[in-house]
């Protein structure tokens, strides 16, 4: 029996969906403008409005007060998790760029969250290893370089609390992970994380198709 139910979101769709949700307001568009601005092509690294108000809506359904992300870039997903903390929520931001943060810092500013966030420079993994190895995270967001995706993965599992959720970026890797004909390093390594994550028995898991894919776990 045949279980495909879905409707192909073509750009008309997308944007359709972008205008029935909760849009982004002047300082987070003014952030979206700035991004496009000072790093070009590279501003496809932010993620998209409605995967943002997704997070914030996300955070706050939740009553997470405690969160880390893995990959700041210029601060627009910090924004939107921070938004949705509970009260005294703190959000611990991961990176290694100290110019796109310089970015990131200016909005965090500009949105009264400076207080709400601590950023970490570093390599990411160095900074979770030195973390203490208690369950102290309500969520977490992984959207930095995909060859450490399983490292961060398991540092900040050990991390979480029970009941915790975790949201893995970029898990469809622009629609090559299901296309065999692609088998590079990068495609293999999340198809390979895709695959431990749906059969891992520690937790519960949902691929959504938000963005470029959204991995939601939630720790038993």
């Amino acid at each position: 029996m045949s279980h495909d139910k879905y409707v192909s979101l073509n750009g008309d769709l997308y944007r359709y969906v972008v205008a029935h949700s909760c849009p982004p307001d002047p300082l987070l568009s003014d952030l979206i403008r700035e991004t496009e601005e000072q790093v070009g092509g590279l501003s496809i690294m932010q993620i998209a409005p409605d995967q943002g108000a997704f997070m914030t809506m996300l955070a706050r359904i939740s009553g997470a007060r405690r969160a880390i992300e893995v990959g700041t870039f210029t601060g627009y997903s910090a924004i939107c998790i921070a938004r949705g903390l509970g009260e005294d929520g703190s959000l611990l931001a991961c990176d290694v760029s100290e110019e796109w943060t310089d970015i990131a810092r200016k909005y965090w500013q500009r949105a009264g969250l400076s207080g709400r966030i601590e950023l970490r420079l570093g390599p990411a993994l160095d900074t979770l290893r030195a973390l203490p190895a208690e369950p102290v995270f309500d969520l977490a967001f992984i959207d930095a370089d995909k060859s450490a995706y399983p490292h961060y993965y398991e540092e900040i599992l050990v991390r979480t609390v029970g009941g915790g959720l975790i949201l893995l970026d970029n898990v469809f890797w622009m629609g090559t992970v299901a296309d065999p004909s692609y088998e590079d390093a990068e495609v293999r390594l999340i198809r390979d994380l895709n695959d431990r994550i749906a059969a891992d028995e520690r937790v519960d898991s949902v691929m959504l198709p938000l963005s470029d894919g959204l991995t939601l776990v939630r720790k038993r």
